[in-house]
This record gives C-alpha cells, structure tokens and sequence, in this order.
C-alpha cells in the first residue's frame, strides 16, 4: 500500500477551467490508468491542499464527490483510500461494452462540465457564490402552502391533473399576457407565450429552435455563460460585442455584423449581466433596427425586470417599434424563488408552436400545479404585493451595501449605483493588481473572470446582496477586504 507521503499529484496538465474540475480530473485519470491502485491511501486534505496551492475545501469537496461516485473510500481514524472496487470493476469487459454508451455520444464542453460540477456543488449545500439571487427567507411559505393546498384540491375535484397544454396552463399564459401587456406595453396575447421552467429553459428552446447554418450568435464580451453553453451546445459559433459603460457597443455590432452572418443576438438590456448597466434607448431602437435590416433574431433576458428602483423602467424590447424579430424570456422564479422554476417566453406564434414542440420531447408539459397556483396569485394581486415588498427590501440592501464599500475600501473602489437588480459591478483592479484571484471568501460575490474566457486577471467583482441580510452584507465586505489587502 503506497503512503500518502508517496503520492505526488500535478494539476498543470490536467483539464477542466477550475482548480474542482482539474484536481477531480487528475484523481479519476490517475486511479483509472493505475498510477494510484485500488487500497492506495491518498494525503490529507489540507496535506494535499498545501502541496497543490489550493484551498482545503476544494479537496474536501472532490473527495467527497468521488467517494459518492465509488472511486474512493474513506475509513474512520485511518484516511482516505482508492476503492478496492472501482466503479468500471462490477462488469466483465465483454459486458461492459454492451452498456458503456458514453463511448458513442458526443463529450460535453468544457463550459457545460463546468457548470454542472458547481450546479452540483450547490445542490450538496457547499457555499456556492452568490451574484444576485433572491432571499429565500422572504418567501411567503404560509401563502403558498395555502395556494397549493386549495389548487390541488380544485384540480383533482376537476380531473385537471393529467397531461395538459405543452405551452403551458391556458390560465397562466393569460396572467402573464396580461402583465406583459400591462405593464411591460408589450402587445401580447395567451397564444403568444409559452411556459418554461426558468429562463434557462427558454434559452435552450432558443437555441434549439434557432437554425446554426443561418449564422452565428452574437453575445456581450461580459456574458451569462449558462446561455453560451446553450448555444455552443446546439452549433452555433458565438461571436463576442463589446460592451462600453452604457451597455451594448452598437458600432462593434454593425462591424460585426458587416464581417458575419448572424441567426440572432442575446442580450440583457434591463440590468446587463454581469456589469448591471441599463441599455439606454437609443442604443436599444439602434439594435431593432438592425435586427429588422439584418433579419437576426433578438433574444431578449429580461431575467428581473421586476426589481428596479428610482424610476420607472426602460421597456423592454418586445414593446418597441421593429421588435418582430424579438423573443422575450422572463423569469418568476426571481420573484419567489428560483426553486420553483417558472419562466416563460413571449414571442410570435410560429416560434411558440416550435417551442412547443421541442417540450413534447423534453419535457411533455410543465408542473401543471405550480402554474395554477401562480396564476391563482398573479390574479389575486398577491404577487404584486409580494414584488412591492420585497423591492423596498433589496432596494434598501443595495443602499446599504453601496455605503459598506465605500467605508471598507474608501476610493481604492469605485462602482455605480445600479438602478434595479441584486447585484453590484465593483471595479477593484486598483486592489487586484493583476494577480490571479482563484476565489473570494464566502458566498457574495464572483469575480470578472467567471462571465468571460478571456481575461486572465479579475478587474471586477460582482457583488451580490440580494441574499443577504444587512450584518451578513457587512460580515461579507469585511471578508472581501482582507482576502483584497
């Protein structure tokens, strides 16, 4: 049995874009190829964490996932070993090439193993980070449970619980036709929205829907990565638009629109993800009347148009002049909490039945329980309440964040106060230097680097508090200080 004294292990080679996808890579590669056998006991922790140069929960955490996986076993006082039975071992050769599929399907990206190791990461409760998600806490349990108890009741009375519309509730597509309608100007009716399951999903359809041989897509140099990964997932060539300090770049668009085809643009024109700059309007009837001139479609997130602040906001893209070409993804998992998983997308009919028909084979239908019972509130007025609330709440939250940062770091910071959202742009390249940053302390912020591929030192961070009470936003910018002297 080799001591763990014995056990060299170098991440420089090794693939994956984060120190938990690389040292997870290098463990499975070197047990599978021999060079660590089965009963060969690993170091510690932190022994292994200080001879790499990472953090001690990074180990703990692969550890654990390769334990649950079966590469590893852990015994009580003794240490951690390579399983005596790997999890390759339980077939004979001849067998297992009957059931080994992954021979014959396509790897998944780089990006995609990426977000699925932290989507993981989450799921098992380790601190993830946190660039603006809603407080949990500020759910109304009591409400929904009620809701629930009387939509259950009603549909079952009713027989309403078998399959039912792919496109989703006939009853929430009108809520959300309504308020899209109403409060967004958009002229939308119920055969022009489609439930999803988060925006997520909306964005997948797209780019399901969407034809690769018609073009590229074009997405801001600071990006959503999930909607990348979609994108590159199903074909398409992403190409890159920069973004200056009032959001899209419409000159870099034209260029790139000169050199390219395009099928369609992604964009984030309510609060720009990450950078949380509002698209001004001219820049927005700018890119419609592009969209028309070019025939590209528009996808247009509006993933928390219900959180803005000072003043009214800007309309979305959908309910401007030229916006045929628009497809408008929302989300209400923003408004409640994103285990729910609701959104929708609002678009012309044709890209609805399409939409449609791509969740007949995914997904059937949506939770047909939820959407009623949103719908239920949505009518009632009791989510607009709720969003009332709990504006006041993030937008207190955000003015107190401001004022912790400039207290903490004084000018060594510098940002702008973002007009709605849950996050906060926070230039700190005076304080980062150019040094490689892999990760920041607790669960309230990512830096620059985690939105692009390209920058190889963080210039920003993203610092979310819309999850945070008011002594945890203080405990966290205090953290930041330390982890930034």
């Amino acid at each position: 049995m080799l001591r763990p004294w014995n056990v060299q292990l170098w991440l420089e080679d090794s693939p994956g874009k984060t120190l938990h996808s690389r040292l997870l890579n290098t463990l499975t590669a070197d047990i599978k190829e021999g060079r660590l056998p089965p009963g060969t006991m690993l170091p510690g922790s932190r022994s292994l964490a200080t001879q790499l140069g990472v953090n001690r929960k990074t180990v703990q955490q692969v550890y654990e996932e390769l334990e649950a996986q079966g590469w590893l076993v852990t015994r009580p006082r003794s240490g951690t070993f390579v399983s005596g039975t790997l999890p390759e071992q339980g077939l004979l050769s001849s067998d297992r090439q009957l059931v080994n599929s992954t021979d014959r399907t396509r790897s998944a990206s780089e990006l995609v193993e990426i977000l699925y190791q932290d989507a993981l990461c989450s799921y098992n409760a380790i601190p993830a980070t946190n660039d603006g998600t809603p407080d949990s806490r500020m759910i109304p349990y009591e409400l929904l449970a009620r809701t629930y108890r009387r939509v259950c009741i009603d549909l079952s009375r009713h027989s309403r619980l078998g399959y039912g519309d792919p496109k989703g509730s006939v009853e929430l597509r009108d809520s959300v036709a309504k308020m899209l309608s109403g409060d967004r100007f958009m002229n939308c009716s119920t055969e022009q929205v489609c439930i999803v399951r988060g925006s997520q999903m909306g964005i997948y359809l797209a780019s399901r829907i969407l034809d690769p041989s018609k073009g590229a897509i074009v997405m801001e140099d600071l990006c959503y990565l999930p909607a990348r990964a979609a994108f590159e997932s199903n074909g398409f060539k992403v190409l890159k638009c920069r973004l200056d300090d009032q959001g899209l770049d419409i000159g870099h668009l034209r260029a790139l629109l000169a050199e390219h085809p395009v099928a369609a643009i992604y964009v984030t024109p309510h609060h720009q993800y990450p950078t949380t700059v509002c698209l001004p309007m001219d820049r927005r009837l700018a890119l419609l009347e592009l969209s028309k001139t070019h025939r590209f479609a528009v996808l247009e997130d509006d993933y928390d148009h219900e959180f803005h602040y000072e003043t009214n906001p800007v309309p979305p893209l959908a309910s401007l002049p030229n916006s045929e070409n628009v497809v408008h993804i929302g989300s209400m998992s923003k408004v409640f909490a994103p285990g729910l998983r609701l959104g929708y997308i609002a678009a012309d009919t044709r890209f609805i039945e399409r939409a449609a028909q791509e969740i007949i084979l995914i997904d059937r239908q949506g939770n047909t329980v939820t959407e009623q019972v949103l719908s239920t509130l949505m009518e009632s007025g009791e989510v607009r309440r709720h969003i009332r609330k709990t504006r006041k709440e993030y937008e207190a939250r955000r003015d107190f964040a401001a004022d912790e940062f400039t207290r903490v770091f004084g000018d060594k910071v510098s940002f702008t106060l973002p007009t709605g959202g849950m996050a906060i742009w926070v230039d700190i390249s005076q304080l980062a230097r150019g040094r490689k940053l892999e990760s920041l302390p607790g669960k309230d912020s990512t830096l620059s680097t985690a939105y692009t591929d390209d920058q190889v030192a963080p210039t920003h961070l993203r610092f979310g508090f819309g999850a945070l009470s008011r002594a945890e936003i203080a405990q966290a910018v205090e953290l930041l200080a330390v982890q930034l002297a």
